[in-house]
């Protein structure tokens, strides 16, 4: 069972430095892990910014969390890096395929990030879903607070459809009514429509966790949470463990994915109509 972060507020200077040391080791040890034993079928991926009491700027800590073949979560790297950046990105996903790791089935995560350059290059393979959360937010900002309430209720519209199909009429209603008036906002749907959608390709049980990113934000609001009472780590080292541990705490607190017998088929090649299992995806092209 892994132990909970202590507050530092009950240590002593002494402790709170031995702690800090082991903390770093621990994720030394972690990020150096073989990953051949190991199949991540979905990765979610995003970056927290943390205040570094030493460090005008906010270190940026990139983190990997990933589905197992038997549908446990469980984190898969983390390290930090300038501003997410693709370089940085990428220099995580190598380490990753060095170390063993098979490229995952499908990657989801904000449009925003530099991860999407790298997971190309990296692991061309894999499959890409822009999380619906981010979306919304980016879209709704862009128009007026008075159209927002309805835009939202359209945008939901859009990513609690039955199937594709009913998906791709919601973005066609959500792009005749905004057109004329909101033409920025509707591209931002447009223009990533596959990527928005590529999440109904696999099993129903699995869309309520592919569609967004929220079981890292989850997380993340965790780490915020404690790294704001703490007031900040000392040093990017100390806030990279500080968040490790974190992370590892949480963990043992998650559940696995609906449907976790189904992961394993995914990997497999299964083909996915309207969320329900059909034939394997070379099956139905030969």
């Amino acid at each position: 069972m892994v132990a909970s972060v202590p507050d530092h507020h009950s240590l002593s200077p002494a402790t709170v430095t031995r702690l800090t040391a082991q903390w770093q080791a621990d994720h030394a040890a972690f990020q150096d892990r073989d990953l051949s034993r190991t199949d991540y079928v979905y990765i979610w991926v995003d970056g927290i910014h943390l205040r570094i009491r030493l460090d005008q700027a906010k270190a940026a800590v990139l983190v990997v969390l990933g589905v197992r073949a038997d549908g446990i979560k469980e984190l898969v790297a983390m390290t930090d890096g300038y501003r997410e950046s693709s370089e940085a990105w990428a220099g995580l996903l190598r380490d990753c395929a060095r170390r063993g790791m098979r490229a995952p089935v499908l990657a989801v995560g904000d449009g925003a990030l530099g991860f999407w350059k790298a997971l190309r290059e990296v692991f061309p393979a894999t499959r890409e879903q822009r999380c619906w959360v981010h979306k919304t937010v980016n879209v709704i900002d862009s128009m007026p607070k008075s159209a927002q309430p309805a835009a939202k209720k359209a945008l939901q519209d859009i990513y609690n459809a039955e199937d594709r199909e009913h998906a791709e009429q919601a973005i066609r209603a959500f792009a005749k009514l905004y057109q004329a008036k909101f033409p920025k906002a509707v591209a931002k749907v447009t223009d990533d429509q596959d990527v928005l959608l590529e999440f109904y390709d696999y099993p129903a049980e699995h869309w309520i966790h592919l569609r967004t990113t929220n079981p890292i934000e989850s997380t993340f609001a965790t780490v915020r949470l404690r790294t704001k009472v703490t007031k900040g780590a000392g040093s990017r080292a100390a806030g990279l463990a500080m968040v490790f541990k974190l992370i590892e705490s949480a963990q043992a607190r998650w559940r696995a994915v609906n449907g976790a017998h189904l992961v394993p088929l995914v990997r497999a090649g299964a083909r996915f109509e309207r969320g329900l299992l059909g034939e394997r995806r070379e099956d139905a092209a030969a």
